[in-house]
């Protein structure tokens, strides 16, 4: 991946966080279960997002490599007939 995908990736999920928390945001009026549950979630996941952000910043390549693995992970099952 050259380093203009990788800006455009993380331009794009820098986005999606924005967009979440913005919903979460909006959405901090109503109540229910439901809702609740559903906002905790959304914390829990950009709270995650976040720390794998930090992580990558401070070891890229093992960013790189556990990448890799998955990809060559998954191309091993996807190619099992």
């Amino acid at each position: 991946m050259d380093a203009t995908t990788t800006e455009q990736l993380m331009a794009e999920l820098r986005a999606v966080a924005r967009e979440a928390e913005e919903l979460l945001q909006a959405t901090a009026e109503q109540t229910g279960e439901r809702v609740e549950e559903l906002r905790e979630r959304a914390k829990a996941a950009l709270a995650a997002a976040s720390e794998i952000d930090v992580q990558v910043r401070k070891n890229p390549w093992a960013a790189v490599a556990i990448a890799a693995g998955v990809g060559l992970l998954v191309g091993l099952l996807l190619s099992r007939k």
